[in-house]
């Protein structure tokens, strides 16, 4: 059976690379790797008019909503903190798109950081705009202690509390409909949430592309293999 198809979203940004100085469709290299790891195939997504994607999402196997800016508050009825990062709106249009269109058509959702942030903004829910604690140093990536939530999904992937890469400032605040919480942190930060039901969305507030654990992706992965048939 040929590996599944899994899209991965992307930054868009000003970036230098040789001689140039460009806007580029960014994606750290850690993410396809992880797919792939997992088991995958991995397709950049970059942004996109809203409208394209239900017909994107139809041509993957998966989708990984990648991490990356501040979700704008204004998504969740909100007025901007302070410290609330410079809006990514065309990302947080093409994103939500593609989020809302992954879970009506079934297809394997993984949200990492920003993409969980945006799986639960996209079921109505709110964010809380500023925490301390979960970011070590500006652009070192640091390490906590997460415990999964007996009975679901992540939990069934990983069954024991681990330490994970983390790097965010945000979190979510109040649930979006149907969500549930499947990870904690010590300090009670929803670190994990999931969509129950018969399809596969969860949402991790870590990076699993920066440590070396790769049972979520192979969950995602295991999904996708399954709902090709």
């Amino acid at each position: 059976m040929s590996k599944p198809l899994i899209g991965v979203t992307t930054y868009l940004d000003q970036a230098r690379w040789g001689v140039w100085d460009l806007p580029a469709a960014l994606l750290p290299a850690a993410y396809p790797r992880l797919v792939q790891a997992g088991g995958g195939h991995a397709v950049m997504l970059p942004p996109d008019e809203p409208y394209a994607a239900a017909a994107v999402v139809a041509r993957l196997d998966a989708l990984v909503v990648a991490g990356g800016a501040d979700v704008e508050p204004v998504r969740y009825g909100a007025e901007p903190d302070p410290r609330t990062g410079p809006p990514a709106r065309e990302r947080d249009a093409w994103e939500l798109a593609l989020v809302e269109a992954a879970l009506a058509s079934g297809t394997p959702l993984l949200g990492i950081c920003r993409g969980m942030q945006l799986l639960n903004v996209a079921r109505g829910g709110t964010l809380v705009q500023h925490l301390d604690g979960h970011v070590e140093a500006v652009g070192v990536i640091g390490r906590h202690e997460v415990k999964p939530v007996p009975g679901t999904l992540y939990a069934a992937l990983v069954p024991e509390a681990a330490s994970v890469p983390t790097y965010h400032h945000q979190a979510v605040d109040r649930l979006g409909a149907g969500l549930a919480p499947s990870a904690y942190a010590e300090d009670g930060t929803v670190e994990a949430v999931e969509l129950p039901g018969p399809g596969w969305a969860l949402g991790v507030q870590w990076h699993p592309e920066m440590g070396e654990d790769l049972r979520v992706i192979r969950g995602l992965v295991a999904a996708a293999r399954a709902r090709r048939g």
